[in-house]
């Protein structure tokens, strides 16, 4: 063993990483590595989301059009052709509500459901949903079943 071979314990010396501004000998004094002048260089600088350096930012740049409707419900659409197969894989017997629709996947809890016309519907089925379309209920009730908007 030797005195310039003596090292510390692993682990037991713990460096905060480089230290700043103390002085010119330490070769990071004076301007504390941060350059100079500019506003990276100044205390309290945060860069605002979406800043570009003084450019016009993209989100100001890009056309706006339209309009949202913040109120506006979304609703989960099933076709009738969709209850249809339920029925033939022997899911459903004679009543198709939110339980069903939910264990089946074809909509989730928080949805709200709206049933749509698409195929054909020719068993006679007592459904339950928010919402129906006009093409909807009135092949529901050709083919002898029930819609009962909740």
């Amino acid at each position: 063993m030797n005195l310039n071979s003596l090292k510390p314990a692993e682990g037991s010396v713990h460096r905060a990483g480089k230290i700043v501004g103390r002085g010119q000998g330490t070769g990071k004094g004076g301007t504390a590595t941060r350059g100079h002048k500019g506003a990276k260089s100044r205390s309290g600088y945060s860069k605002k989301i979406g800043f570009e350096g003084g450019q016009m930012p993209l989100q100001r740049r890009v056309p706006k059009f339209g309009f949202t409707n913040i109120n506006r419900k979304e609703y989960a659409g099933i076709n009738l052709d969709k209850l249809q197969l339920l029925v033939d894989n022997g899911i459903v017997k004679d009543a198709v509500n939110l339980e069903v629709l939910i264990q089946t996947r074809l909509a989730r809890k928080s949805d709200l459901v709206k049933i749509l016309g698409g195929g054909e519907l020719k068993t006679s089925l007592k459904i339950s949903a928010h919402k129906f379309t006009a093409t909807a209920k009135a092949a529901i009730e050709a083919a002898g079943g029930e819609a009962i908007s909740l």
